[in-house]
């Protein structure tokens, strides 16, 4: 199978395609990534010289060039690119619109000229807005995005549902719960917390840290999506969920104990506007596809906060910033060296 994955350079794109090409030996992946802030060719480095990989530098918004690479052929697309983080989504909401509104319908227009069999759109729990004490989100609850990111792959999510239904596209999609694990990016939660707490700088905690999250290990969303791609059935939307309910502050607590720091490193500071109060997922559909995560919250906070450790020079140069000269330097010099054996 020839896979295209959008986003790939980013957290869980890159999770996927180191999965894929360690478990499915007669697979092939082209990358497309346009390489924003988040996007990290860092973490893609152990399959960067594979003969089934393949890097393309471009943007999903850029018609002509995604035309361009579905070209030679294709059996899915696994859409991952996406604009992702709250707090800049509430600050400047353009950016959020383009790539992940404009770039998914591109994207969509592309894989129907091309007749791409199948084509898997990866999404969010935020999609369905905010949860009270109890209760859990199905596939069939109605979508009430929060926030400006949430909105826009909400929209996402409805021009897929709109390519299966009018042009009858091989589409579906995947909602996951928030992801951890190694190679985030540490603007979000739980990296951030574990470099902070490591140079034992503050940890900014929202309002009183009393908002829920449901955890899933990265690896084993990744399974999830494999899943789906594998067995799901066009048309459908499928949630991806470990069940694994915390606390922010909880989350924090654990890390800091992890590392053997003081509680005293936490700062509460004031509540991002429209917090969603509570995330929680049935995934029995995905569950009852065979899947099933492999890792509690408990043994993948501590694989995490190990990685964190032992990749210090990896999370330094993003927080630097450095780590965007490696597509000019390092990897374009590894790639021609492989070229040239």
């Amino acid at each position: 199978m020839k896979l295209l994955v959008t986003g790939g350079a980013g957290f869980i794109g890159s999770a996927f395609i180191r999965l894929v090409l360690r478990e499915r030996a007669a697979w092939s992946v082209v990358n497309v990534d346009t390489l924003t802030y988040a996007g990290n060719l860092e973490n893609l480095a152990e399959v960067e010289t594979n003969s089934r990989y393949q890097f393309v530098k471009a943007d999903i918004t850029d018609g002509k060039a995604i035309q361009e690479v579905l070209s030679n052929g294709l059996d899915a697309i696994v859409h991952f690119a996406a604009e992702s983080h709250v707090d800049r989504s509430i600050q400047d909401s353009h950016p959020f619109i383009a790539t992940n509104v404009l770039g998914t319908q591109i994207l969509l227009d592309a894989a129907r000229a091309r007749k791409v069999p199948r084509f898997l759109h990866i999404s969010t729990d935020e999609v369905y807005g905010s949860l009270g004490e109890t209760g859990h989100f199905t596939e069939d609850s109605p979508l009430q995005p929060n926030s400006p990111y949430a909105a826009t792959k909400a929209a996402a999510d409805l021009l897929v549902r709109a390519a299966f239904v009018t042009h009858k596209m091989g589409a579906l999609i995947t909602r996951s719960s928030n992801n951890y694990g190694p190679y985030q990016f540490p603007e979000k939660l739980i990296p951030l917390m574990i470099t902070n707490a490591m140079d034992d700088q503050p940890l900014p905690v929202y309002g009183k840290g009393e908002n829920v999250r449901d955890w899933t290990y990265v690896d084993d969303n990744a399974r999830g999506i494999l899943t789906v791609l594998e067995k799901g059935k066009d048309g459908e939307v499928y949630n991806i969920g470990a069940g694994e309910e915390r606390r922010n502050l909880e989350i924090c607590e654990i890390i800091l104990k992890e590392l053997g720091k003081s509680r005293s490193l936490l700062r509460f500071v004031t509540d991002r506007p429209g917090h969603d109060w509570r995330y929680a997922l049935k995934s029995d559909k995905v569950r009852a596809l065979g899947w099933s995560p492999a890792l509690d919250l408990p043994r993948g906070l501590h694989q995490t906060v190990e990685w964190y450790k032992a990749q210090r020079t990896w999370w330094e140069r993003v927080k630097s910033g450095e780590y965007k000269n490696y597509y000019e330097q390092a990897y374009g010099r590894r790639l021609q060296a492989a070229r040239a054996r």
